[in-house]
């Protein structure tokens, strides 16, 4: 397997954290995780990501164990799910998730969504929306204090979100992890990110390959792009979010595809590819909007 140089992320509080990870979202618990997740790190992933809501945390810490790997190697997020939000309920889940992972602490931990609720449909309508964030929050940075998580942050917060939290919040996230791909090219948001020092993760990196919701606008100009490099279309994409200064989180059950998927330090897009994928923004959203999130 040749990787060459993966690269770190340094986020605001000095951790760092490497710039691809392999995430394991609709990953099944028992051995299919298991196995993709032993799979990724034989394949030089050493950062995974994970989330209560995705039931699979077992599997991961199983995998971890097994792969004998020093955990000061590893870097592991998991995810505070929005049932759970709310100031004691914060402080009992991370328990769970280190429980469940066999860890004594996580690399980082994020605040999934902001909103307290998960009353929704699979359109993202009809939902009731809580807002606990402020007190989920204060549970977050005493998580951090006390060495639970080395990093703590959020996902899927806006702009709106975020510039809330600058009225309660006493430590600010490190990171922010959001659905980013060239179908939805969220530049404002990234922009505000990295003003206000908040380190990027892209969820559904691969959606305009990857997803049904995408075929109808199926892209010629990212398999032109690929062919140029002798690349596949996931490492383009993969590649076109790593020089957007994002960390992708690329999830694959398949050996083959989990080793392609982190090839991708060999080459550079230059800058007429990245503009050719950055004009393909079409507000295309895979999972829901959190702009109505109140």
């Amino acid at each position: 397997v040749i990787i060459k140089n993966m690269e770190k992320i340094t986020l605001n509080n000095g951790v760092k954290i490497p710039s691809i990870g392999f995430g394991v979202f609709r990953v099944e618990e028992g051995g299919e995780v298991v196995q993709s997740v032993k799979w990724a790190l034989e394949a030089g992933y050493r950062h995974i990501d994970t989330a209560m809501i995705y039931k699979n945390e077992d599997g991961v810490g199983k995998a971890i164990k097994e792969s004998g790997l020093p955990r000061e190697d590893l870097f592991i997020t998991t995810k505070l799910w929005n049932t759970d939000q709310g100031y004691e309920n914060t402080l009992k889940a991370v328990d769970i998730s280190l429980e469940k992972l066999g860890l004594s602490y996580v690399d980082l931990y994020l605040v999934h969504w902001p909103t307290a609720s998960a009353d929704s449909d699979d359109s993202g309508s009809s939902y009731l929306s809580l807002d606990k964030r402020k007190d989920t929050w204060k549970a977050m940075e005493e998580i951090y204090k006390s060495g639970k998580a080395k990093a703590i942050g959020v996902s899927n917060y806006t702009i709106a979100h975020l510039e809330e939290m600058k009225t309660y919040a006493t430590i600010l996230p490190m990171v922010n992890q959001f659905e980013f791909h060239p179908f939805l090219y969220q530049k404002q948001l990234l922009d505000y990110c990295k003003e206000n020092n908040i380190a990027v993760e892209a969820h559904s990196p691969l959606a305009p390959i990857a997803d049904p919701k995408s075929k109808e606008h199926e892209n010629m100009n990212i398999e032109k792009i690929a062919i140029k490099f002798n690349k596949t279309k996931a490492q383009t994409l993969l590649r076109w979010s790593l020089q957007h200064g994002v960390m992708p989180l690329p999830k694959s059950v398949h050996q083959e595809r989990i080793i392609e998927n982190i090839n991708i330090f060999d080459f550079k897009l230059d800058d007429e590819d990245m503009e050719l994928l950055d004009k393909m923004n079409i507000n295309l959203r895979i999972r829901r909007d959190p702009t109505n999130l109140k």
